[in-house]
């Protein structure tokens, strides 16, 4: 059967023809791009013509398209639908990625062309890819000696098969990780239809009888909430803290062995440790204005905890283990401010939620529209097809949408482009996003809480990031824009979800139709502030617990990676024993299997600009076309192509205020 990858797809929006798209055809293309873009690469290192921009980064940017083809379709699935055959294609092609990366940046007749350019005439998006690229050059090692490139591949490699084999045992461990309960009664305080899909999953995992509790990435899994017996919520605490650590799939070996060669990596580089290499590409002027941020922050959230820890204890009557918690704090909401949040689920079904809710909220802002397709193929029954149209009616690109939960699905959430909007190469874009939504019993409502809602609109903004880029070169389009940038925008369109004009156009109860009792959103509001000690200490503890591994000194090592952790989070101010951070070290997937490490930082530092914003909105009368407009022009749509925080005081006026911030989070520091 010919590989349909190895050409252009000739469905609509160049979406992957994913019903005739093998495991194996993954590799093939991957490989077959990577040789046809050493070839180009190679004519645009030898050609004997004066350089000129048009012949050295634009050529640059053109070449590849068969790898960027295959890779954009590959990871999607390799995330949403890892299978063993695809994760068995994983590793073949993170090792042929890895050598053609260093192949490329290593080049020294590329770069010498490259660098040649006399490029102080240019302006706008062309200085801005020059600028980019010869600095990702400079990143990756290209000034190098030879010698030191060699030892650069060496680490490149050994680092890239760390990084796939944590991954892959961590998706294994979480689902070994997963809770049988023998009775129902085990899992009192769950409606039928949550039973219902912990039976379903415990026999898809091989059970006779019973329920399965699946765990999602974070430390706090959202049953936790729910469930009332303490033995219960125990049982699922430990299982989730110990992921990594314990069982068949320990991945704290691999964690300290990546941290300390990413250090080797930086020192050979010229940088003090991986934090500061990472750093020099994102908005935050250094790693030191990072640490001071988070010391600053980490005294005023600990003390919020410890305050709603008090109240906790007085309210149930005795001091509280870790995985009381979420269940104790439930109870104050209820009791405090009248919200109760498991209760009011059956006002947030899924499906109303994407389409009157997410993609309502956009079409008020921005005057997108959306239609679903049944025509076109997709990697799994579970993922769905929406066309997007601008507001003259024109195509603007596909959206789609993967929300279930399944055993071959990392856990969490994200955005992926499986194609990107640039202009040179007349794409539309085509973004998906990806939860982890329990499934319903056969039959029943998807009905989502409070946080999924809020993922829901969050993983949306990501998408409209993608869908609105107006960007000419590849490179410098939709989301690629430093990482403490990139949260942003998705930061700012999870507000949109209880806003009244959005709220009241999609929360109704799925059975009865009804709207929310009056006063709910009000309730809710009132009781924004409740939790945002845990909340933010959890945070900030992943995020420090991020920087302390990637602070190693070239040569240093971490034997003990568990007392490492400890130490680190205790030096800094934070009781792990009490408040465990978001991620642990044996599932801080975003550092040692994504693209997150020495970045977990990004989603505070992006929440400055996220705060100050939704203020902005405010200050103008909410969500208007006006002011979706001047947002999508000005924020959404450029991309890289200058500057994002250039592009913000452009679009705000002034620099951001960090006050809103405080203000949301209860800090007043």
């Amino acid at each position: 059967m010919t590989n349909p990858l190895l050409r252009a797809s000739e469905l609509p929006f160049g979406l992957p023809d994913y019903r005739a798209i093998r495991p194996e055809h993954y590799v093939e293309a991957v490989e077959a791009g990577a040789r046809e873009q050493l070839a180009e690469l190679a004519d645009i290192a030898r050609d004997d013509s004066p350089p000129t921009f048009g012949n050295t980064f634009v050529a640059f940017e053109r070449s590849g398209q068969l790898l960027r083809r295959a890779l954009q379709a590959f990871e999607n699935v390799r995330a949403a639908h890892g299978t063993p055959e695809i994760q068995d294609s994983h590793a073949r092609i993170q090792s042929v990625l890895t050598e053609h990366g260093d192949a490329v940046r290593l080049d020294a007749p590329l770069f010498a062309r490259l660098s040649s350019l006399d490029a102080t005439r240019l302006g706008g998006e062309d200085a801005r890819l020059v600028e980019e690229t010869l600095r990702d050059f400079r990143q990756a090692g290209a000034e190098l000696d030879d010698a030191d490139k060699a030892a650069l591949r060496a680490l490149n490699t050994r680092l890239s098969d760390l990084s796939t084999e944590y991954s892959r045992r961590l998706l294994a461990g979480m689902n070994d990780a997963a809770v049988h309960f023998a009775t129902a009664g085990e899992l009192r305080g769950l409606d039928q239809g949550e039973l219902g899909s912990a039976a379903a999953s415990a026999r898809d995992a091989g059970h006779a009888d019973g329920y399965l509790i699946t765990l999602g990435l974070p430390t706090a899994q959202p049953v936790l909430e729910r469930l009332e017996l303490t033995e219960s919520r125990r049982r699922i605490f430990e299982a989730s803290v110990d992921r990594g650590v314990r069982g068949d799939h320990p991945t704290l070996d691999l964690a300290a062995e990546m941290a300390g060669l990413r250090a080797d990596r930086a020192g050979l580089l010229g940088y003090a440790n991986h934090a500061e290499y990472a750093l020099e590409t994102q908005t935050a002027p250094s790693l030191t204005a990072v640490m001071d941020r988070l010391a600053a922050l980490v005294p005023a959230a600990v003390a919020n905890a410890e305050r709603e820890a008090a109240v906790l204890a007085e309210s149930a009557g005795r001091s509280l283990e870790p995985w009381d918690w979420a269940h104790a704090s439930a109870a104050v909401l209820r009791t405090r401010y009248d919200v109760d949040a498991t209760a009011l689920r059956p006002w947030f079904e899924l499906e109303s939620v994407v389409r009157d809710g997410v993609f309502r909220a956009a079409t008020l802002l921005y005057g997108v529209t959306f239609a679903e397709r049944h025509d076109l193929p997709v990697y799994h029954p579970d993922v769905r097809v929406w066309e997007v149209s601008d507001t003259d009616g024109s195509a603007l690109g596909l959206f789609l949408g993967d929300y279930f939960a399944r055993p071959t699905k990392t856990g969490g959430a994200w955005m992926n482009s499986i194609r990107l909007g640039a202009g040179l190469l007349g794409e539309l874009p085509v973004v998906t996003n990806n939860l982890n939504i329990t499934r319903p019993a056969a039959g029943g409502p998807a009905l989502v809480s409070l946080d999924e809602l809020r993922t829901l609109f969050h993983e949306f903004g990501h998408a409209l990031h993608g869908l609105f880029s107006a960007a000419m070169y590849p490179s410098l389009a939709g989301t690629a824009v430093p990482r403490d940038f990139v949260e942003y925008p998705s930061q700012v369109n999870e507000m949109w979800s209880l806003w009244p004009e959005v709220a009241d156009g999609y929360i109704r109860h799925h059975l009865t139709g009804e709207p929310l009792p009056d006063g709910t959103l009000e309730r809710l509001e009132a009781a924004a502030l409740w939790g945002e000690g845990f909340a933010t200490t959890e945070y900030l503890a992943a995020a420090v617990l991020d920087l302390a591994w990637h602070s190693l000194a070239p040569g240093e090592r971490v034997a003990d990676p568990l007392a490492f952790e400890d130490a680190a989070l205790r030096g800094a101010g934070f009781d792990p024993a009490a408040v465990p951070p978001r991620y642990r070290t044996g599932y801080f997937k975003h550092i040692f299997g994504g693209g997150y490490a020495a970045g977990y930082y990004s989603y505070i530092w992006s929440q400055i600009l996220d705060a100050d914003t939704v203020e902005w909105f405010k200050e103008r009368g909410g969500l208007t076309r006006e002011n979706g407009d001047r947002f999508r022009e000005g924020l959404l749509a450029r991309g890289n192509t200058r500057d994002p925080l250039e592009s913000y005081v452009d679009f705000r006026g002034r620099p951001a205020e960090i006050g809103p911030l405080l203000a949301r989070r209860g800090l007043g520091v």
